[in-house]
């Protein structure tokens, strides 16, 4: 898809928009593709040579040899790579989900980009001549794939060549739900990452919708009862549908939401909580669409959808899970209060050194999808993989010696030092970060502070979600607004500082110089 999408074009007050927070795309517990997406999960397998101990630490771990460590991982990695053609399907899934848990935890873009015809030939015969668990898996890779190869020609060429075959197996109703749920992921994520064109976009939208749309009726207030073993497909579906509505161009918007906007309020009556909360999420989403593009957007039935959401925001039936109603009613909350009219709710995500603002419909689906991918290795391709980071605007990969590294450190005696009480702040200390030497026991905290741009970023003010305090940038117009007692949260302030969205004045050698 070209890079000119809706999802990193900047909204009003130069916000962006992107993703969100994690919103699942399983079934409720307890259904069969949930079984089956476990089992999948947990297969076990032949292959002479899957992730044992010392090669998950070879994923994660602290290595003193860093180039032998990553040797030996792709030395692995081949011998994975050949299993996905054995004869033993176990082998074959065992490989699958090695390969799986490999480019969700590291970025691999030498390794893959030699072998990609290879993967490719041997991922069309998973879904071809595959069943249930291997096509479930073979789908899930294929979006990690897009993800690590992005949006250049290898990229495109990996998913125009198997988007048939995850339309195919998505539409085939004979196929196992697991493996249908996970294609209509894979098909979503390598459709905003590496589409060629708008009709490709477009193609997708429609084969997603005719998905989700068997759970809606033609007519009526409510949903048809459909079998609980579909309710995660059609899930999977509706945020995979939800995703690529960021990127959609403004003239399909417009039909889009003549079309469903009507429909999707039936879905909340679903007896899935999670079909329940994607369906809150993209009718906000919707209304978020639609005042971009009319800022007076008037929805015809707004009084039966607003008390339809107040209900789910105070649902107290005992027969739902305790976590279940507690995950509703606040989803529902925030779906109230955009679709009468407030902005969405920020979000924080803090990976590293750097921070990411979560603050709209959009960019809250962007992430939730990216993190359903990549699970555990979220943080890890925020900070390091190209793709994230230009969908997200968090700039070019931050890159630091060990000396910076070292001086970023902060031990567990000095944060709690740091972030206690001081007996008694000394007056004007919350003037500006040049006043501040007493709440900084921290070398690197002393030197962080000290901001060369002191004359537009001086602020030190609390946080709204407690008694935390952090760096306040005039240059962006971010500064916090509520009282709270005199403390500092070192981590907090040294991810303002690094966040480049956050202070343009900022450039990696001013950075850098900080700690050297």
């Amino acid at each position: 898809m070209p890079r000119a999408r809706k999802g990193s074009a900047p909204r009003k007050g130069g916000q962006r928009r992107g993703g969100g927070t994690r919103s699942s795309t399983q079934v409720d517990s307890g259904s069969s593709e949930d079984e089956a997406a476990s089992e999948a999960r947990s297969t076990t397998s032949d292959c002479p040579s899957l992730l044992s101990t010392a090669a998950e630490d070879s994923l994660g771990g602290d290595a003193v040899d860093e180039q032998g460590q990553q040797e030996d991982l792709e030395e692995k990695l081949k011998e994975y790579v050949d299993c996905l053609t054995d004869k033993s399907t176990k082998t074959r899934q065992g490989a699958l989900e090695s390969l799986r848990l490999a480019l969700a935890s590291r970025l691999l873009p030498d390794f893959l980009t030699e072998r990609h015809l290879t993967l490719a030939d041997a991922l069309e015969k998973c879904l071809k001549k595959g069943k249930g668990e291997e096509q479930a898996l073979a789908a899930a890779m294929l979006g990690l794939l897009c993800v690590q190869l992005g949006p250049g020609p290898k990229g495109e060429e990996l998913f125009h060549s198997l988007q048939p075959l995850l339309v195919s197996v998505l539409s085939d109703s004979t196929a196992s739900p697991a493996a249908r749920l996970h294609c209509a992921s894979a098909l979503g994520l390598g459709c905003y990452v590496a589409a060629a064109d708008v009709q490709d976009l477009v193609s997708c939208l429609s084969c997603l919708e005719g998905v989700f749309s068997r759970a809606c009726g033609v007519g009526g207030s409510t949903a048809p009862v459909a079998p609980t073993s579909l309710h995660g497909l059609f899930c999977a579906a509706l945020q995979a549908w939800a995703l690529l509505l960021t990127i959609c161009p403004s003239a399909h918007i417009s039909h889009i939401l003549d079309r469903q906007l009507p429909r999707l309020p039936q879905l909340l009556s679903s007896e899935s909580v999670n079909l329940r909360i994607a369906a809150g999420e993209t009718i906000a989403l919707l209304f978020e669409l639609a005042r971009d593009l009319e800022e007076d957007f008037v929805y015809e039935d707004m009084d039966a959808l607003c008390s339809a959401l107040r209900t789910l925001a105070t649902d107290s039936n005992k027969y739902r899970a305790k976590a279940d109603r507690r995950r509703q009613r606040s989803t529902f909350r925030a779906v109230l209060h955009s679709v009468e009219g407030s902005e969405c709710e920020e979000e924080t995500v803090r990976f590293g050194l750097e921070v990411l603002y979560v603050d709209s419909w959009a960019r809250r689906r962007v992430y939730a999808a990216f993190k359903d991918a990549l699970g555990s290795g979220m943080h890890h391709h925020l900070q390091n993989n190209e793709l994230l980071r230009d969908i997200f605007g968090l700039g070019p990969v931050l890159v630091l010696d060990a000396a910076a590294l070292k001086a970023c450190k902060i031990s567990r005696f000095e944060k709690v030092r740091t972030l206690g009480h001081p007996p008694s702040p000394p007056p004007g200390a919350l003037q500006g970060l040049e006043e501040k030497p007493w709440a900084s026991p921290s070398p690197a905290h002393q030197i962080i502070t000290l901001c060369p741009h002191f004359s537009t970023c001086t602020m030190l003010l609390p946080s709204k979600r407690g008694p935390r305090h952090a760096a306040a940038c005039e240059t962006s117009g971010r500064t916090s607004c509520e009282p709270g007692p005199a403390e500092v949260e070192t981590v907090h302030t040294i991810a303002r500082i690094f966040n480049r969205r956050q202070c343009n004045n900022w450039s990696l050698p001013e950075i850098v110089a900080l700690f050297s």
